[in-house]
């Protein structure tokens, strides 16, 4: 396999033009690629950041065989690549001078990648995360839920989503938005987040999920204040907005959980989700890699 059978693109259309029917193929594997780019073209170029994404293509006798892309300043997020897709595509960044932080993707890929790229660049990387991806089998409410209720979250809720998520950011590691209402406000027009609060009205807990693509929707974000878990919640939101998204009519409905977070596996277990992959997040050490001269173009996980 070469480098050659990557092919750049700069573009989301042109990306899915050639890659939409291999991504549509296997919508809860690439769940991350389906939902990044039809924000990036509901919502503009500059959905994640201010830097332009970047995509490929491996295309072997006409066929698709895998993806990537990145959107500064994430990691790459890849689809599955076998070892010698893997160096060809490190070969094949390095050529275009494409820098890359880090890695997202099924375990096996990560490895390979993470392997390739250090061999291509020096790089020294830095296991971030274990993930597992789940798919919801059969919705099973917990029992017994906590005193309230479920509802969708509006514009009255605008100061508390953003606050939120700025903090579910930090929380997993990531680098928080300047300003995050952007995220909110989008979230709250298309009523993409169920809040569970008490009786007296107060939100406890909230569980976003992305529009359907390809009959897909994801679980995403899942956050309660440190001081309000252990009482429910969590499980609470999730179910709510895992019954919103089947009323929806999505025929997979799906979620990420951080391997290292018992509580959260097994929560989502008893409410009826099920493994489909487990996934690696790496860093890269960029004071180590012989790219970074290289011009700052695309993005990864979101």
């Amino acid at each position: 396999m070469s480098p050659d059978d990557w092919h750049l693109f700069d573009d989301v259309d042109s990306f899915l033009a050639r890659a939409g029917d291999f991504l549509h193929s296997r919508p809860a594997l690439h769940t991350i690629p389906l939902t990044v780019t039809d924000a990036l073209r509901t919502r503009g170029a500059h959905a994640y950041g201010s830097e332009a994404p970047v995509f490929g293509v491996l295309e072997r006798a006409g066929e698709v065989r895998a993806t990537y892309f990145r959107t500064p300043p994430n990691r790459l997020v890849l689809t599955p690549l076998t070892p010698e897709g893997a160096d060809a595509l490190a070969a094949h960044l390095v050529a275009a001078g494409l820098p890359v932080p880090g890695v997202s993707a099924d375990r096996d890929t990560a490895t390979d990648f993470t392997e390739a790229w250090q061999r291509h660049t020096g790089a020294t990387p830095t296991l971030h995360e274990h993930q597992r991806l789940y798919r919801l089998d059969t919705l099973t409410p917990p029992e017994p839920l906590p005193e309230g209720r479920s509802r969708v979250a509006g514009v009255q809720d605008r100061d508390q989503l953003m606050r939120w998520h700025r903090e579910f950011v930090v929380s997993i590691g990531g680098i928080p938005a300047a300003d995050h209402g952007p995220w909110a406000d989008t979230r709250i027009a298309n009523r993409r987040v169920m809040l569970w609060e008490t009786p007296d009205g107060t939100p406890v807990s909230m569980a976003g999920m992305t529009p359907m693509v390809a009959g897909q929707i994801r679980v995403a974000p899942v956050y309660t204040p440190a001081h309000l878990r252990g009482r429910g919640y969590a499980g609470a939101a999730t179910a709510a907005v895992s019954r919103a998204a089947l009323a929806e009519g999505a025929a997979e409905v799906v979620l990420f959980a951080d391997l290292a977070n018992e509580t959260s596996n097994g929560l989502y277990q008893r409410i009826g989700y099920r493994q489909v992959a487990d996934f690696a997040l790496y860093s890269f050490n960029p004071r180590a890699s012989r790219d970074d001269r290289g011009p700052e173009s695309g993005r990864g996980r979101v």
